[in-house]
């Protein structure tokens, strides 16, 4: 069960504790050093998936727990930034700006909310025999990863960010939210015809 691929994602769980550590110290280089760990927790989470399949150490505990590992890890993270009062940054013209708490919360409401609809949805496919109709597809992969990738950004941010990087931030989160709502929509389209028998 502890072989290597699952070891990886019981480390990703295992850096959650040190990234909110790191996100909250009053030091310049603290979110700098928060996104590094996201980012090398990310790459655990690719690195995992690949050494099971060519190592052939795929395993239910595995199957049960990456899926775990990578929604705790985004939920908690979704927590830190909105739970900035505000996010602040600078522009071009080094002005401070600041920007509203609700435009961060929308995109993580979506983003949470979609996780426990389709989470709930699976296990009532797995409940009725047809697990495998709504396995992980390709655009879910393609969400994953600009999420990833804007959750990378937002942890990096603090006062003295510059716009470009804040803003590219929240570009991709908003991206997330799109195809997280899209991503969701097919998994409910595939489930539909079951749910009105």
């Amino acid at each position: 069960m502890f072989n290597l691929p699952n070891i990886l994602t019981l480390v990703r769980i295992l850096v959650i504790p040190f990234i909110i550590f790191f996100y909250y110290l009053p030091y310049h280089w603290a979110h700098p050093v928060t996104a590094a760990i996201f980012i090398v927790a990310c790459i655990t989470d690719w690195l995992d998936g690949y050494l099971a399949r060519i190592l052939q150490l795929s395993t239910r505990f595995g199957a049960f727990l990456d899926p775990v590992a990578d929604k705790v890890m985004v939920s908690i993270i979704l927590i830190l930034v909105v739970g900035e009062p505000q996010f602040q940054f600078i522009s071009f013209s080094r002005t401070v700006w600041t920007v509203p708490s609700f435009i961060m919360t929308l995109p993580a409401a979506i983003i949470v909310s979609r996780e426990i609809i389709v989470s709930a949805l699976r296990e009532w496919m797995a409940e009725i025999g047809s697990r495998t109709s709504i396995a992980v597809s390709h655009l879910g992969k393609i969400k994953t990863t600009i999420q990833m990738v804007a959750l990378a950004f937002l942890l990096y941010c603090d006062a003295s960010t510059q716009a470009s990087v804040v803003i590219t931030g929240y570009i991709f989160l908003y991206l997330a939210a799109v195809l997280t709502i899209w991503s969701m929509m097919i998994y409910l389209k595939t489930a539909w015809p079951m749910m009105r028998e």
